[in-house]
């Protein structure tokens, strides 16, 4: 578990077709959305405590789950990253609900060319999942090539199937 300095203020927990989720953040932003991993959370120790905030991403996502929503509105703290991470978050946060684009379209899309690699160090590090597409990147040939949240490709296919976007493998 996280020292109690890194704990979030406020915390819920919902269930999905991905299995459970959890949301963390504080009054202001969304800080975070951890899809179950090997039938674990990152703060499943710790209480609910939720607040207006969460309880509206909560509904949101599930509207997304059953197919009344494309879009989320609701603020996501993105600022915890470093610079080059933030402007992937951005990047990502741009691709809409049923499209893709490939790592390096995302990196020609922030400026940053040819930097493959570390743009999908940036993908897998974002903090809010689904809120924040990173499923709706592919490699360059349509491909899944991981996925850092939930059980991996498995979570990410069915995303990618939600949203009618079309992969190979």
């Amino acid at each position: 578990m996280s020292s109690p300095s890194l704990l979030p203020p406020n915390l819920i927990r919902l269930s999905s077709p991905l299995g459970d989720l959890e949301l963390t953040g504080d009054d202001r932003e969304v800080w975070s959305l951890a899809i179950i991993r090997n039938g674990h959370l990152p703060f499943e120790g710790l209480p609910e405590s939720p607040n207006p905030l969460l309880r509206q991403a909560a509904t949101q996502l599930t509207e997304y789950f059953a197919g009344e929503r494309t879009d989320f509105d609701v603020p996501v703290r993105l600022s915890r990253g470093t610079e080059f991470q933030r402007s992937v978050w951005a990047g990502l946060a741009a691709i809409p609900f049923g499209a893709h684009l490939s790592y390096g379209e995302l990196g020609r899309s922030i400026g940053k060319s040819g930097a493959g690699r570390a743009i999908g160090g940036a993908v897998g590090a974002n903090p809010a999942p689904i809120l924040v597409g990173c499923h709706r990147v592919l490699a360059s040939n349509g491909r899944i090539t991981g996925f850092s949240a939930g059980e991996g490709i498995p979570t990410k296919q069915w995303l990618l199937r939600h949203e009618s976007i079309e992969y190979v493998g």
